[in-house]
């Protein structure tokens, strides 16, 4: 399945300049752990987002922000932003800091 490969690449250009991000094929598109906890990725033309439990309510109340459930199932703690959520560099980068503060407050995996 065919996922936004701009998006992606605009992901991999924030995530070079300060963290060491690992990119894994999930979800049908692409995942990017740091220290193999999952920050952010692309599904089709959305962007996933790991915020966590506690900015989950938070976060699904920004603008072009979904509950992630791509299997029937949503899970908390992630969300799901539409292209027009991520157009802008500075609205990409709010998001990516979300999912890369969670990722950076869980333990190494």
């Amino acid at each position: 399945m065919a996922f936004d490969e701009g998006l992606a690449q605009r992901i991999r250009d924030i995530l070079a300049d300060g963290h060491e991000a690992v990119e894994k094929r999930m979800f049908g598109g692409v995942a990017f752990l740091l220290d193999g906890n999952l920050c952010c990725g692309v599904s089709k033309e959305d962007l996933i987002v790991r915020v966590g439990p506690e900015r989950h309510e938070e976060a699904l109340k920004r603008p072009h922000a979904r509950l992630f459930d791509i299997t029937g199932r949503p899970m908390k703690g992630w969300v799901l932003v539409s292209a027009q959520g991520c157009e802008s560099d500075e609205s990409l980068e709010e998001w990516i800091r979300l999912g890369t503060d969670f990722a950076r407050s869980l333990p190494p995996k």
